[in-house]
């Protein structure tokens, strides 16, 4: 059973549900890995990054504010270089120590599956810092103020908060969508935009394949029109918030994936996201992604089963979907078939070492950026592919491994190789690299190659 004490059990429990072992932790997990797991779901979320000083990091709304300044201070710089990289540089130090806070609360977390919880959710609810200079502000705040705190609540509640977070509505245009026939669209050129409604149901919900065509589509992007983000010229408490605008609402009832909606200016839109939330469609779409990222790219049929029936008797209760993962025989597999991606190997290699970056730029976004998983910088919005292959290339084991031997540079532990392997890995470590690493020359080349070996590189 998997809840039984054994090495291999509380190795698969750091290893793959959590973001690789720190020193001791795999002993911690090892009287019942089950139960270290299920003890890390809360209902109040995930824990959040903690800013290095006592204030609380900005809201999304301050750093929309930050980004009007900038786009002021751009256009008084003129052709002024100096004063224009002096500006963005400004707009973007607080991103860059929000995301290095990030990726240390990633390392030194003593609650690692709530973390990757976590992570899935921002990484299925796709903001890409790539769309703009406002995106560069808004994505950190979007993942704190919309994912962590629902990440173990109802699903329908993440699927609301997700939507109308004005960082979700710039990324994919919702701001701008007019409906045709409304007040505004009747005396001004505009149009409405799709990206939303389709993103909602082909990513977030229902699943490419789940049966709606292009007018479901089309009519959930009138429902949502007004769906809004407030500017500068709006009162104080709209700016860079969320903001219903009435005027640019289309009117009129929706039929959309075979259910009517009547007319009913912003809450048309909140009576839909509900229902897309409980379909069944949704619940066995996410049951295979999260199966997909946690176990196998070609998962158990029986574990999404298990986990989809969980959604759908719990009405979309991500603690009990949660719980279900991490005590379901199917995801205790002894051979760890998925491969890190950059990020998860990064965490797993400072977490393997008892250490955290400590520079930004130079050990996080550097590397990530080369081995291709700049933080937040997803190119789709369907987010960084789940699928273990994608980042077993040759060229990408090479940067690997040019990383690790970097790592191993700066972070070789005084410890002997052999007893950092064995804390890294527990029963996973097989006897060749155990003796590999410790014939080794010196202790860097020993965490080089514990890193680049398959049992620390795959989950």
């Amino acid at each position: 059973m998997a809840g039984l004490p054994s090495p291999i059990n509380a190795a698969i429990a750091v290893t793959r549900f959590g973001l690789g072992a720190k020193p001791g932790e795999i002993a911690d997990a090892s009287a019942d890995p089950r139960e270290w797991l299920v003890g890390q779901i809360h209902k109040d979320g995930a824990p959040q990054p903690l800013s290095p000083t006592a204030a609380p990091f900005p809201d999304s709304a301050t750093r929309f504010k930050d980004f009007v300044a900038y786009r002021e201070a751009v256009k008084a710089a003129g052709d002024d270089e100096v004063k224009r990289k002096a500006a963005r540089e400004a707009l973007h130090a607080p991103t860059a120590v929000e995301l290095l806070c990030r990726t240390q609360l990633a390392a030194t977390t003593g609650q690692p599956f709530a973390e990757r919880w976590a992570l899935f959710w921002s990484n299925h609810f796709t903001v890409s810092v790539l769309k703009s200079e406002e995106l560069a502000a808004l994505a950190p705040s979007f993942e704190r103020e919309a994912i962590r705190p629902r990440v173990f609540g109802r699903f329908s509640d993440l699927l609301r908060a997700s939507s109308r977070h004005p960082a979700m509505l710039m990324y994919l245009d919702q701001a701008q969508s007019i409906g045709p026939n409304s007040k505004a669209g009747l005396r001004r050129a505009g149009g409405l935009n799709e990206n939303l409604a389709r993103e909602i149901m082909e990513l977030h919900t229902l699943g490419a394949d789940a049966g709606y065509s292009q007018a479901d589509v089309t009519e959930f992007a009138r429902a949502l029109t007004g769906w809004s983000v407030g500017r500068p010229n709006q009162a104080a408490e709209y700016e860079g918030a969320f903001l219903y605008r009435a005027n640019v609402h289309e009117p009129g009832a929706r039929r959309i994936f075979g259910r009517n909606y009547g007319d009913g200016e912003e809450e048309q839109a909140e009576r839909i996201l509900a229902d897309l939330a409980a379909s069944p469609k949704t619940a066995d779409h996410l049951a295979r992604k999260l199966a997909t990222h946690f176990v196998s790219d070609q998962p158990d049929p029986a574990l999404v089963a298990r986990l989809s029936d969980v959604w759908k008797r719990s009405g979309g209760d991500l603690a009990k979907v949660a719980e279900a993962l991490a005590t379901a025989p199917e995801a205790w597999r002894e051979d760890a078939a998925k491969i890190k991606t950059p990020y998860e190997l990064l965490v797993s290699g400072y977490r393997c070492v008892g250490q955290a970056p400590r520079d930004y730029g130079r050990e996080v976004n550097n590397p990530l950026n080369t081995m291709g998983q700049r933080p937040l910088s997803a190119p789709q919005p369907n987010g960084w592919s789940e699928n273990g292959s994608e980042w077993a290339a040759p060229d990408a084991l090479i940067k690997r491994l040019q990383w690790a031997q970097g790592f191993a540079n700066a972070y070789a532990p005084q410890d002997d190789p052999g007893v950092v392997a064995a804390s890294a890995l527990g029963a996973r470590l097989s006897a060749n690299t155990l003796k590999t690493i410790q014939r080794a020359e010196s202790r860097k080349e020993a965490l080089a190659i514990l890193i680049m070996s398959a049992e620390f590189q795959r989950r």
